[in-house]
């Protein structure tokens, strides 16, 4: 195998490994993400909660507005009835303090009714103040946890960069390119090793010349069919597969 295809194997190896601990890195994000989304969750009721709250709390005052009024009003009615002349006064005078009291008593319901749901709301918040206490914790190890898991990730990952800076210093710079544009569509599976005559990136037979050709190993040779570098496998890169 010739050198400038023997490094592109162990190039191809090296950004096969880079990209193996995309899964990890994506699994430890998640996990923050699927503790941190709780955490969303608790503190979006909660807002909730309070903004009902604070709007039944606006009621309350309106109603209590509502009943200062009023009661000024039963106390001019109280006046007036002093100073009632005839019949038809005092019918108007008596339709007019029915309303207000009618009035007063659907505000004082009221008051009571939205006290009671602010009460059963305040529970709610008291409750959801505790789980995000306890989710907030969690977060908290989960994160320490990941990034830890992340940190050594990114010291592997370190180390496989400085191999492959050190190995594509070794490779003819249109070799490297041509298996640059190969990989964009191929991923890790842009140098690919022929077995049973067979390419194993698409799987499709290779010809007996290519096939010829490709155990030789003197030039770098690409599948007839997808394009793929194709090379034969050492006897310890197959003991280790």
């Amino acid at each position: 195998m010739n050198k400038h295809l023997e490094g592109l194997v162990e190039l191809s190896k090296i950004d096969k490994s880079v990209d193996e601990f995309t899964p990890q890195i994506e699994a430890a994000q998640s996990r923050i993400a699927k503790e941190q989304k709780k955490v969303d969750d608790v503190e979006e009721k909660m807002q909730s909660l309070k903004s009902l709250i604070e709007e039944n709390q606006g009621k309350v005052k309106s109603y209590e507005e509502q009943i200062e009024t009023l009661n000024e009003q039963l106390k001019s009615i109280q006046k007036k009835n002093k100073a009632i002349t005839n019949e038809k006064e005092m019918k108007a005078l008596s339709m007019e303090e029915e309303l207000a009291k009618e009035k007063l008593t659907f505000a004082n319901e009221e008051i009571e009714r939205l006290g009671k749901i602010n009460g059963v709301k305040s529970e709610e918040v008291a409750e959801l103040e505790a789980t995000m206490t306890e989710l907030s914790a969690s977060v908290a190890a989960v994160h320490k946890e990941a990034q830890k898991e992340l940190s050594e990730i990114e010291k592997q990952k370190e180390n496989l960069y400085k191999g492959r800076v050190e190995m594509v210093s070794k490779i003819d710079q249109k070799i490297l390119a041509f298996y640059e544009k190969v990989r964009k569509w191929a991923g890790n599976t842009a140098v690919v090793p022929v077995k049973k005559q067979a390419c194993y990136g698409c799987y499709m037979k290779i010809n007996d010349k290519t096939y010829s050709e490709v155990i030789r190993g003197e030039e770098i040779i690409n599948c007839s069919h997808c394009g793929r570098i194709l090379y034969i496998e050492t006897e310890k890169e197959t003991a280790e597969a």
